[in-house]
């Protein structure tokens, strides 16, 4: 992963950015989308690990994503919405493939948010399958949702 030099997008203090926050810490899912050599957007769900500003999603190395990541590194990340709609958090950045050792330190954290999805399985196990770590460095931030004040809109960095 890329180090310090990358800053965090979101600002500790921000009610606003702490909904963002919030939000990435919590969902289970996160889309992915790859774009080919021929420009086909290609769009998956996957588990992922938020810290601000990267996103670590585990994958099998033979998928279409992985192939894509290798000649195009631009993806983009979207939450489904909440809020019927009105919570939403849309994301750009790049894309690394990176070895199991460069991700170490967020598998603990990635096992406990889905140590219930796993059920029996062990995280080495799932970790078998799920080979390839990728990792996103968030480059923008695109959120909105209804507060009672109105619509907060925030594009990130500012």
């Amino acid at each position: 992963m890329t180090g310090p030099a990358t800053p965090a997008l979101l600002t500790p203090g921000d009610d606003g950015d702490a909904a963002v926050a919030r939000r990435l810490d919590r969902e289970p899912i996160i889309w992915v989308t790859t774009v080919s050599a021929d420009h086909r957007p290609h769009s998956v769900p996957v588990w992922f690990h938020w810290a601000d500003p990267f996103v670590t999603i585990f994958s099998r190395p033979s998928t279409a994503k992985v192939r894509r990541l290798r000649g195009n590194p631009a993806v983009s990340l979207s939450l489904d919405s909440a809020a019927q709609g009105a919570d939403i958090v849309l994301a750009e950045g790049d894309a690394g493939l990176v070895s199991l050792a460069d991700v170490a330190p967020v598998v603990p954290e990635f096992e406990r948010k889905y140590l219930p999805m796993l059920g029996e399985q062990p995280i080495g196990q799932w970790l078998e399958t799920f080979s390839q770590p990728v990792v996103v460095t968030v480059r923008r931030l695109v959120a909105w949702r209804a507060t009672p004040e109105g619509l907060d809109h925030r594009s990130l960095p500012r």
